[in-house]
């Protein structure tokens, strides 16, 4: 039986001008130039530069306000427009332009990587051994298919039915295997590979056995006791091959030579350079923060766009093409306008945030000291500001700030606390780093188990359980200790 209902509800929306601004405060430098340049591509009624008068003045006014906006506004679907946004004060005030601290040295350009792709290395590679289009099909469609780890993970019966189903190209598995063969003779050695095994018999196999008589060890290490090598159960490989210890370590020292991701050792691969969102600079009263001047472009709204919209508005004729012509100028106008507010919002946003974190890590801005770190979460960098946790986490998110110890991620700065014997609060990054350098500093032989290294904590101060080392342990990318062994 159908009922019908009335029921009243409270709805939140953002706007599109909301929207806009929180995909844009996600933006790395790098990405937000390329946004900058396909909006104006997209939209007329935007244009790069300033009016020769018209200064950005780099006040925080009320960033408080502008971001609390985005939890309370609702959208209303019907606009007002007004010819006086467009127009009033438009001689100086509409020009946006970059906040400049640093100087010039802010306006030097970044280097770029300009080699060209590792995809493209590849079929250069292959292409120029292939002997017709047939085995360039096929040679075009495996190298397509290896991943950016350098392996061939899909299998060659997939990739059979993915040349003829798309390319209409009819081949065996073995045919792909004689093509697969030549892909795994090119540079860098291992690539094309299907598993970590065959990647580093591949690269062992165009060792020079003069240069390394123990390349013949290292391969019945990996081809036939691949599972005892990577538990490290030495004794037994020891037995099992006949080998001496000597033997044994100078075939384990070469297998540790070789590269698990081939497809990383092309530089062109990664290509890109980490671009720092903020410098941070050393002035007379102290440590300062400033935008990367790519971080913040130059954008106006077209002057002609305005004087067109004038024009019609004056025009006596009201007919409907009249109105379309109006009203499209008028969207225009309005995406430009929210455009050059959104990037206003976004660097005043920018940069509050990273000022907050200036003062709360002061200490160690000052000396790259990680013992310094305060435990901070995104909250605490919220109530400093004024603003939501969601906005603190986008910033934080792929940002980094250059300093004269290195390039940081922003998320580098946040961390839990941990209370030591003596009641005081420290960041955990301070107990990572004490393990760590517990661990590098261990006997080899005899590496340190997860209850020495709670031992050594507790011997410093600080009362851990061996779970939560094991979890940081972990947190830091370093194996368990029977892995960590060497002879």
């Amino acid at each position: 039986m159908l009922k019908q209902n009335l029921s009243q509800k409270l709805l939140q929306k953002l706007s599109p001008q909301q929207i806009q601004f929180i995909k844009l405060l996600q933006l790395t430098t790098q990405d937000l130039e390329q946004r900058v340049e396909q909006e104006l591509i997209d939209n007329p009624a935007l244009e790069p530069g300033k009016d020769d008068e018209a200064e950005f003045q780099n006040e925080e006014t009320d960033v408080k306000d502008e971001v609390e906006d985005l939890d309370d506004d609702i959208y209303e679907g019907d606009d007002v427009y007004d010819i006086s946004e467009y127009t009033d004060g438009a001689d100086d005030s509409d020009g946006f332009h970059l906040y400049e601290d640093g100087g010039d040295e802010e306006k030097k350009e970044m280097p770029i990587a300009m080699a060209s792709t590792f995809y493209e290395n590849l079929l250069e590679q292959i292409l120029a051994i292939v002997n017709d289009e047939h085995e360039k099909a096929l040679a075009e469609q495996l190298v397509g298919s290896i991943d950016e780890d350098g392996y061939l993970r899909r299998p060659l019966a997939a990739i059979v039915n993915d040349l003829a189903f798309s390319q209409n190209v009819s081949t065996t598995i073995p045919e792909l295997e004689k093509i697969l063969e030549k892909i795994q003779r090119l540079d860098p050695p291992g690539i094309g590979a299907r598993d970590l095994q065959e990647c580093l018999i591949l690269q062992l196999k165009r060792k020079d056995r003069e240069v390394h008589p123990e390349v013949d060890l290292a391969m019945r290490l990996i081809r036939d006791y691949m599972d005892d090598f990577t538990k490290k159960h030495y004794e037994k490989l020891m037995r099992s091959l006949k080998v001496g210890e000597e033997e044994l370590r100078d075939a384990i020292q070469l297998i540790t030579k070789l590269n698990p991701k081939p497809g990383e050792t092309s530089t062109s691969m990664k290509g890109q350079y980490i671009v720092p969102d903020f410098i941070l600079v050393e002035t007379d009263e102290g440590l300062e923060v400033t935008l990367n001047s790519r971080n913040a472009p130059e954008l106006k709204i077209s002057r002609s766009y305005m004087d067109t919209l004038k024009t019609y508005e004056k025009s006596d004729k009201q007919n409907k093409d009249l109105k379309e012509t109006v009203q499209f100028i008028k969207q225009k106008l309005d995406g430009a306008k929210w455009f050059i507010d959104s990037i206003k919002q976004r660097q005043n946003t920018l940069l509050t945030t990273m000022r907050a974190i200036l003062k709360y890590q002061r200490e160690f801005f000052e000396d790259g000291d990680e013992t310094k770190l305060k435990p901070m979460i995104l909250k605490d960098i919220a109530d400093e500001v004024g603003l939501d946790v969601s906005t603190i986490s986008r910033v934080a998110n792929s940002k980094y700030v250059q300093t004269d110890f290195g390039i940081i991620a922003l998320k580098f700065f946040f961390s839990e606390g941990i209370t030591t014997a003596d009641g005081e609060e420290v960041s955990n990054k301070e107990v990572k780093k004490i393990l760590k350098d517990a661990i590098e500093a261990e006997d080899k032989s005899r590496p340190l188990p997860d209850e020495r290294l709670m031992e050594i904590l507790k011997e410093k101060g600080y009362n851990i359980a061996r779970r939560t080392v094991a979890k940081y342990r972990e947190q830091l990318n370093i194996p368990v200790a029977r892995l960590r062994k060497q002879l």
